[in-house]
């Protein structure tokens, strides 16, 4: 065959044929984007004048056939779901990539935080044990932090495992992804943490420490009752499609439990009541949990709910939504703190009354409504 002769000829086989190129717009470089231009790289704008490290790894990483994956879903699942369905939210967004989870919390920065979180709880108690801190409890105080402490785990087990895990997978962005499962990391570790200084207990105290006290609180301890039913209910959030509610269950998991059971139990009990009956300890362990909420998972859903409720489109809607959520969620998680009053009066030495415990949580709970300027609801405002 001649070296100018083109290979769509026959070259001595006889006749054949070759399919003609044809372009779909499904190639790489087809689409075209903020970066498209750019000698950066970006596929995004970033939210300040350059990107930071968070969304060089996490934007657009997830993809997405609205922005550049021009061939339609490349993954898809065994009940015929294909990729991530708008559907599995009642909030909407004319971007579901806009927002930034104001942690930043990418692969480097969470095992960083979480094994800062880890260490401070172990030298707590390595500490305590060493200065023989343990000594000075009240034995009062010992049976409490078995039965009410320890119950704990089971909440922040129920809430990681079966609440932000699955709204994790379902969530419609990576950002959203990525600021979800973090909180999903930190529940399911402090539940290990709780359960793990229940053990330590157990060899400090030996018979006088019930470990195995907590399982029989949880399941029949007639306070605990509607705590466990709040996280029940929190944990079967359903969409139509029966995958998890994810902006629903954050919203109630975060925005209501939190701030009215959470921190009712964590803040103004245990972290309360603890030191009076010698144990500085045990608010030290609680309060690694307290201080995560405070400042990075509540953090991130008010930031996440905001970006609901100022979209320009869908934003009067989503509130009308988040109003709901509210009419349907504050009853429970109202009733779960009230059933709490009972082991109030349960201490040798009490701080403080459950009614004014009670009423600092409102307050706090309160004032999150009225930064995302959301009505109160009666059952709080009576």
């Amino acid at each position: 065959m001649s070296e100018s002769r083109p290979i769509t000829e026959a070259g001595g086989r006889g006749d054949r044929s070759i399919p003609k190129v044809v372009l779909t717009d499904a190639e790489a470089g087809a689409a075209t984007f903020v970066g498209s231009n750019s000698r950066s790289y970006n596929y995004f704008t970033p939210k300040k004048r350059r990107a930071t490290k968070y969304e060089d790894v996490t934007v657009d990483v997830q993809p997405d056939p609205d922005r550049y994956l021009t061939q339609g879903w490349i993954l898809g699942w065994a009940n015929g779901d294909l990729g991530y369905d708008a559907s599995w939210t009642r909030m909407k967004s004319s971007d579901w990539h806009r927002y930034r989870d104001p942690n930043e919390e990418w692969e480097q920065s969470i095992y960083i935080n979480n094994s800062n979180s880890i260490r401070t709880v172990q030298s707590s108690i390595e500490n305590a044990k060493s200065g023989n801190a343990f000594e000075f409890w009240h034995k009062s105080w010992i049976p409490i932090i078995a039965k009410h402490f320890s119950a704990w785990g089971h909440v922040d087990q129920g809430l990681g495992m079966y609440v932000f895990m699955p709204a994790q997978r379902t969530a419609m962005s990576n950002m959203h992804n990525n600021a979800i499962a973090v909180n999903c990391m930190h529940k399911l570790r402090t539940a290990q943490d709780i359960m793990l200084y229940n053990m330590e207990l157990m060899e400090i105290f030996g018979d006088e420490f019930d470990g195995e006290a907590h399982q029989e609180v949880w399941l029949n301890d007639p306070p605990w009752q509607g705590v466990r039913e709040n996280v029940e209910r929190l944990m079967n959030i359903q969409n139509p499609s029966g995958s998890s509610e994810w902006a629903e269950a954050t919203f109630a998991s975060n925005i209501v439990f939190e701030p009215l059971v959470g921190e009712l139990f964590r803040s103004q009990f245990v972290m309360q009541f603890a030191p009076p009956h010698g144990d500085s300890v045990s608010p030290s362990v609680i309060g690694v949990s307290e201080r995560e909420f405070n400042d990075r998972d509540l953090r991130y859903t008010m930031d996440m709910m905001k970006d609901f409720l100022e979209d320009e489109t869908h934003g009067e809607e989503n509130k009308q939504i988040m109003q709901e959520w509210l009419a349907e969620w504050v009853p429970y998680s109202i009733q779960a703190a009230k059933g709490l009053e009972p082991i109030w009066s349960e201490p040798e030495v009490q701080p403080g009354s459950f009614e004014e415990s009670f009423e600092q949580v409102k307050s706090r709970f309160e004032g999150i409504l009225s930064e995302l300027e959301l009505r109160v609801p009666e059952e709080v405002a009576t």
